[in-house]
């Protein structure tokens, strides 16, 4: 198969795609098609009503029936305005209706793919998709197609009442159909390969802006907003290069057909004018025949510039629904073991795996390791050794290529994703916390948790006191990502949330390495409280944090290097007496 024709299959699965969020709507489109047939018919019949004016009203010199015909004319106005008013309303309202079904069943998949998806591609760029690529839908759905379908009716109506009114200068009008049609076929393609590509452009645009915005003190921290003007002008000037193009297309395409079509129509005057003299047609077929002409010219050249507007939505189409057709690696299997009571007995066995981005770099080597319920495991090495790696395993976020990881006994890929991370905490080093309110934060993990359980959780997380200082207390609405709160208040609500979650495996990532020490002593005696009968993994490089665990593993390059207390690797590990020296150092 070509690459022209794989492009056309594509993009035709993507129409198909989107057609199938306007099936349940049926009856919807069936009032819009009424609407719209009425409306055409309406405007058609006003073609004759021109000839009767003409030719009994004017013609006569009858005051009486011109005043008939005038009514007969206005009645036919307020026919158009009530059918207009009503497929308007159907057609926008459907358009509406599908984008809203588009971007919940996008965005309810995206939710749940796994997290590799994300690292392989730029979190802004699917924004834009979900935003300005399905607006750009939504006024074709909403607006365009029904315009096209009008004007399509109203074309082939409008020639079937010029062949109906005279028979020779129908002929004139038809013999330039086919040639407003060939230009269509020729640019149109064109057109959307281009609009494919500008929204591509526009996506990357979109997707920089926000990357710089969302880390805007970096950036002017390091004085490097010329640089980001340059690329971002770069960028914006691709961007435009490419809608140039696409817009001197359509500009052509719009102007030949216009051309082609009034020239029709002057010269379907011309002869028409001729018969008119010699009494072979009345003034009035002429004037009807001139109305259904403009009719169907106007109706072919907004068909042209309609189909750009559609392979502009095409494109758009085939940019969103893609995201709809990307496989979920990681998923529940189909037939879940159930899962016994969780106690935190954790059993790692030769487990070895590779990210894709790199697969010749095994990120865990044959890892074998055993956590007993209840046990506090702290993680040490240097960056690159795994321990993160690890934590996302458990997790589920990327499953293993050699080996396993048994939860109770049994391994994690045979059970239901959101019962396995059910029996998770995760509190990072820069925790997550969510535009909303506080009391919104802290149920994130527990939505059902009452008001008393928010409060003693977040007094257990030695949080409360400082949440009753603020404004509204926990009412108070934190901006992006917890904006102005400082890092140690951040860490206890995330250690709130986790106590509230009440799950009996705790995984605790660098949780105090960002804080001043005042921050730090409240965060230690909140994980106190948090630790406090949980299987507890930490990944952790202050001798505090570490000395305080049942055993520490010391990791290296994907392995387990060695396996004991602090007092024994002291003796027994060089690589953690020397992770513990520089450490000794630094303080």
């Amino acid at each position: 198969m070509t690459n022209s024709a794989e492009k056309n299959k594509i993009h035709w699965q993507a129409v198909r795609q989107a057609a199938q969020f306007i099936s349940p709507y049926r009856l919807q489109v069936l009032y819009s098609l009424i609407a719209l047939l009425f409306t055409a018919a309406v405007m058609l019949s006003l073609g004759q009503g021109i000839r009767l004016l003409i030719d009994q009203g004017f013609a006569t010199q009858s005051k009486e029936l011109l005043g008939q015909y005038v009514t007969i004319f206005l009645l036919l106005v307020v026919a158009l305005a009530t059918g207009t008013f009503t497929r308007y309303y159907w057609v926008t309202w459907l358009g509406e209706r599908v984008i809203a079904d588009i971007r919940s069943a996008v965005f309810n998949h995206l939710i749940y793919l796994h997290p590799g998806f994300f690292e392989a591609n730029r979190s802004l760029e699917i924004q834009s998709r979900l935003t300005a690529d399905l607006t750009l839908l939504q006024t074709v759905i909403g607006s365009s197609v029904s315009f096209a379908l009008r004007n399509l009716i109203m074309m082939v109506g409008g020639i079937v009442w010029l062949f109906l009114t005279n028979v020779k200068l129908a002929s004139l009008v038809v013999v330039c159909v086919p040639l407003v049609v060939v230009p269509i076929l020729i640019y149109g393609k064109r057109v959307r390969q281009l609009s494919r590509q500008s929204q591509d452009k526009i996506a990357v645009v979109g997707a920089y802006v926000g990357e710089i915005l969302g880390q805007i003190k970096t950036v002017q921290a390091y004085n490097h907003q010329l640089i980001d003007q340059q690329r971002f002008q770069a960028q914006v000037e691709e961007a435009f290069e490419v809608a140039k193009k696409r817009t001197q297309q359509r500009a052509f395409l719009i102007t030949l057909v216009i051309t082609l079509v009034m020239s029709a129509i002057g010269l379907m005057l011309w002869v028409g004018g001729i018969d008119v003299i010699e009494g072979q047609i009345s003034s009035g077929e002429l004037a009807a025949f001139v109305f259904y002409s403009i009719i169907v010219g106007s109706a072919v050249a907004s068909i042209s510039e309609v189909i750009g507007e559609l392979q502009r939505a095409a494109g758009a189409a085939e940019r969103t629904l893609e995201l709809l057709q990307t496989a979920n690696l990681i998923q529940s299997p189909d037939n879940p073991l159930p899962l016994p009571q969780v106690l935190g007995n954790i059993s790692i066995e030769q487990l070895s795996f590779a990210y894709s981005s790199r697969p010749e770099v095994l990120a865990i080597d044959q890892l074998t390791l055993t956590i007993k319920a209840g046990e506090t495991l702290a993680l040490v090495g240097p960056s690159g050794a795994g321990k993160s790696t690890l934590f996302d395993l458990l997790l589920r976020f990327f499953d293993v290529q050699f080996g396993s990881i048994k939860l109770e006994g049994i391994d994690i890929r045979q059970l239901n994703l959101f019962d396995l991370r059910r029996c998770f905490a995760f509190v990072s080093q820069n925790p997550a916390l969510f535009f909303g309110t506080i009391k919104d934060n802290l149920r994130y993990g527990r939505p059902d948790a009452t008001d008393e359980e928010i409060q003693n959780a977040a007094q257990a997380a030695y949080a409360h006191h400082f949440i009753t200082q603020l404004p509204q207390g926990y009412d108070t609405h934190l901006g992006d990502a917890g904006l102005g709160l400082s890092g140690g208040q951040k860490q206890r609500l995330a250690i709130a949330r986790a106590l509230l979650t009440d799950a009996p495996i705790l995984l605790l990532d660098e949780a105090t390495s960002a804080l001043d020490a005042q921050s730090e002593y409240w965060v230690q005696q909140a994980l106190q409280q948090l630790m406090r009968n949980r299987t507890t993994l930490i990944i952790a490089h202050r001798l505090a944090t570490v000395q305080s665990a049942d055993r520490i593993a010391v990791m290296n390059h994907g392995h387990l290097e060695a396996l004991g207390t602090h007092s024994e690797l002291l003796q027994s590990s060089p690589l953690y007496a020397q992770l513990a020296m520089l450490q000794l150092q630094s303080n």
